[in-house]
């Protein structure tokens, strides 16, 4: 029987579980040598025994640095849902947070907010039909306020009209006003 090591998906939740960067690095060097096609397949389908992605896991374990590398990653999926609890990587952020300590939750929220800058949903609704701000402790104000104004501006997103478009379409009032 030859040892093969673990495969680049092995490596690369462990990677997640670890917020170990290099680790992550080698997994996605070796991965693009085989094309930029087979890194996006490798990370949307990569996943634990229990149905989570590398972005659950990276986020449920707080493991920042490998969160912000994988999303840096062109073609990754930033919403998957995992098979246990339908839940996306917002939600086990969230969790995360919930489970430090109070002074440490200004550091844990850099987890959502690094979610939320690369386009995560805070709308979506796992399993037991709770978006990620109905799992925030209530006495963490601050994040619950970030979940609120991620998922307002994701409502109002299409809403928003642009004041700048006026002038770069020039005059808008008729040809007899002007002598």
């Amino acid at each position: 029987m030859t040892d093969e090591g673990a495969s680049p998906r092995e490596l690369l939740l462990e990677s997640c579980r670890r917020n170990n960067t290099a680790l992550l690095t080698e997994v996605l060097s070796g991965l693009e040598a085989t094309g930029k096609d087979e890194v996006a397949l490798v990370l949307n389908t990569a996943t634990d025994g229990v149905g989570r992605f590398c972005l659950h896991v990276a986020a449920g374990c707080g493991s920042y640095e490998v969160l912000d590398t994988l999303l840096d990653q062109e073609g990754l999926e930033v919403d998957p849902v995992d098979r246990l609890e339908a839940d996306i990587p917002l939600h086990k952020a969230v969790r995360f947070v919930n489970g430090l300590a109070k002074e440490e939750w200004e550091a844990g929220a850099g987890l959502v907010e690094l979610l939320l800058d690369a386009g995560a949903d805070p709308r979506i609704r796992n399993k037991a039909k709770l978006k990620p701000f109905e799992l925030v402790d209530p006495r963490n104000t601050e994040l619950r306020s970030t979940l609120q104004k991620a998922e307002f501006a994701m409502m109002a997103g299409d809403d928003v009209v642009d004041q700048d478009g006026e002038d770069e379409q020039g005059p808008t009032g008729s040809a007899s006003d002007s002598e």
